[in-house]
C-alpha cells in the first residue's frame, strides 16, 4: 500500500510539472480564469444557509421592524451544520450574515439590530464566529451573504448608508478568517424612511478587494461569479463562462435571465455561473415544509444540471428554530452523497488506450484518460475539430460520459458528439454544445469496448483535460 501511494504521488507531481511546462506551448484563447476563480470552480458544491429573524417569524422577507428578541435558537450548533456539510461532500457554507431585514448575525458596531439586542446567549452570542470556527474545524470553507438592502437601518436611503455598509462588510472581512466567497444580493427596496438606496458598488468592490483579494465576489454581474438567471439550480445546456457586462447593473439593470443562464460566446469577461437553489420550497425554514424537502434523487438531477453543465451548485439548507439542520434535510443530503459515490465509483475509461485524429508533439493522448484534468491534451494549432477514440480493450456497460476542458487556457469547444462502436461503425448516442470545466451527459445503456468523442466546432484548437466513463445505476437526466 505504501509503495502504491508513493507511486501515485510521483505520478501527480510529474503530471503537474508537465502541465506547468507545457502551458507555455499553448496560447490562451480569450479571457481566462484567475487563480481565485479556479479554486472556487474546483469546489463544485457547497451549502447556502438562510438563517435569522425570518426563521422565527415564518417570513421570507422580513420587514425590518421585528423585535430582535424573536431571534432565539434553543440549541444552535454550528458544528452540526459543518459536520453535515462535510459528510455530504459540500466544500463550504455561505451564511446570510445580514438579510434584507437588516438583522446582523454578529454584534456589529454599525447597527442596533443584531444578535447583541436579542436574548440569545444574553446578547453575547455571535453566529458568524461560531460558524467560521466550525467550518475551520471540519475542513470546509466559509463565506458570507451581506444584503445591501436594509429595511431597518435609519441611514438607508442616504449617502451615509454606503459608508455604513462598507463598515459592516469590513467587520466580516477582517474578523472571521479567510472567506472564499462574498455574496451580493441585487435587491433594492425601500428602507424605514421610505427611500431606496443608490448603492456604491464600485466603492464596495474596492474595499473588498483591498481587504480580501482572494475572496471571489458574486452578484448578477460579478465581478468574479455571475448569477445563473434563476433560482432553480439549473445552468443552460449551453453555458459559456464568459459574459459582457458593459452597460448593465446589479439588480433590475442586470442582463436578461437567458443571457445570464447561457453566458456570451464571445464575452469579454471570465464570469462563471453559480446555481443557487433551496432544498425546500422556501429559503428560510418553515415547519410546514418538512414534508416538501427535495429527495436525494432530486438533488442528483440538479447536480447534473449545474455542475454537469460547468457551473457550481449552491444548495440552500436552512437551519430550523432550534438552530439545527432538520432531520429531513440531513437525510436528503446523505442520500445525495451516497448517490454521487455510487454514480462515480468506477471510471471505466481510466487508463484506456486513446487514439486522436491529429497528434501534437509534447501532448500524449494517454493523458486524456489518466484521471487528472490538469494533464491535458491539445489539438494542433489551427485545427478546431478533432476526434478522440477511447478503446477499453473489452466490452463494458456504460451510460454516462464526463468531459473537461483545461479552462485555464480558455473555454473553446462550441459543439461535440459522443459516439459508440456497435461492432461495425460508430453511432451517435449524445451530443452537446459547451464543455467548460465539466460536462456530464447521460444516454441509453451501451455495451461496447470503444467510444469516440468528436469535437465538431471549437473557437480555437481544443484543449481537453479529461474524459471519464461511468455506468450509473439509473438515468437522472435526459437532455
Amino acid at each position: 500500500m505504501k509503495i502504491h501511494a508513493k507511486r501515485s504521488v510521483i505520478w501527480v507531481m510529474a503530471a503537474l510539472w508537465l502541465a506547468t511546462t507545457r502551458a507555455q506551448l499553448v496560447e490562451p484563447y480569450g479571457p481566462v480564469p484567475s487563480k481565485a476563480q479556479m479554486k472556487w470552480q474546483e469546489m463544485e458544491f457547497y451549502l447556502f444557509m438562510h438563517f435569522g429573524p425570518n426563521t422565527f417569524s415564518d417570513l421570507e422577507w422580513g420587514h425590518g421592524t421585528e423585535d430582535p428578541k424573536i431571534f432565539h435558537p434553543t440549541e444552535l450548533d454550528c458544528r452540526q451544520w459543518a459536520r453535515i456539510a462535510r459528510d455530504a461532500g459540500a466544500k463550504g457554507i455561505i451564511i446570510t450574515a445580514k438579510h434584507h431585514d437588516g438583522f446582523c448575525l454578529w454584534p456589529s458596531k454599525y447597527s442596533d439590530h443584531t444578535v447583541r439586542e436579542s436574548d440569545w446567549k444574553e446578547g453575547k452570542g455571535d453566529v458568524i464566529r461560531e460558524l467560521a470556527d466550525a467550518c475551520a474545524s471540519y475542513g470546509i470553507r466559509f463565506g458570507v451573504y451581506i444584503s445591501p438592502w436594509d429595511r431597518n437601518h435609519p441611514k438607508y436611503g442616504t449617502k451615509e448608508y454606503n459608508r455604513v455598509y462598507v463598515n459592516t462588510m469590513r467587520e466580516l472581512l477582517r474578523n472571521y478568517g479567510d472567506l472564499f466567497e462574498l455574496w451580493w444580493d441585487g435587491a433594492n427596496g425601500e428602507g424605514p424612511n421610505g427611500k431606496k438606496q443608490v448603492y456604491d458598488f464600485h466603492r464596495f468592490e474596492t474595499v473588498a478587494r483591498r481587504l480580501a483579494p482572494n475572496t471571489v465576489i458574486f452578484s448578477d454581474i460579478g465581478p468574479d461569479i455571475r448569477w445563473v438567471g434563476n433560482e432553480k439550480g439549473i445552468a443552460g445546456s449551453t453555458n459559456w463562462d464568459l459574459l459582457d457586462t458593459a452597460g448593465f447593473t446589479r439588480g433590475a439593470g442586470s442582463p436578461p435571465t437567458d443571457t445570464l443562464n447561457r453566458g456570451n460566446v464571445n464575452g469579454h469577461r471570465w464570469l462563471p455561473a453559480e446555481c443557487d437553489v433551496s432544498i425546500r420550497p422556501g429559503w428560510f425554514y418553515h415547519p410546514q415544509e418538512d414534508t416538501a424537502v427535495k429527495s436525494g434523487k432530486d438533488l442528483m438531477k440538479l447536480y447534473f444540471l449545474s455542475v454537469g453543465r460547468g457551473a457550481n451548485l449552491l444548495l440552500n439548507v436552512p437551519p430550523d428554530r432550534r438552530g439545527l439542520i432538520a432531520a429531513p434535510d440531513s437525510a436528503s443530503l446523505m442520500a445525495f452523497k451516497q448517490m454521487r459515490d455510487e454514480y462515480f465509483r468506477e471510471n471505466l475509461a481510466h487508463r484506456a488506450n486513446v487514439t486522436v485524429s491529429a497528434t501534437r508533439p509534447g501532448f500524449l493522448p494517454s493523458l486524456l484518460t489518466d484521471g487528472f484534468r490538469f494533464s491535458y491534451w491539445a489539438a494542433p494549432e489551427g485545427q478546431n475539430t478533432c476526434t478522440i477514440e477511447i478503446d477499453m480493450g473489452m466490452e463494458k456497460v456504460f451510460n454516462t460520459v464526463l468531459l473537461q476542458e483545461y479552462i485555464e487556457l480558455g473555454q473553446r469547444v462550441r459543439s461535440f458528439s459522443v459516439e459508440v462502436w456497435d461492432g461495425s461503425e460508430y453511432k451517435e448516442v449524445a451530443h452537446g454544445t459547451t464543455i467548460g470545466y465539466k460536462r456530464l451527459l447521460q444516454f441509453p445503456l451501451q455495451h461496447s469496448s470503444k467510444i469516440r468523442i468528436a469535437i465538431t466546432d471549437s473557437k480555437s484548437n481544443p484543449v481537453i483535460g479529461d474524459i471519464q466513463l461511468y455506468n450509473c445505476p439509473e438515468i437522472v437526466l435526459n437532455e
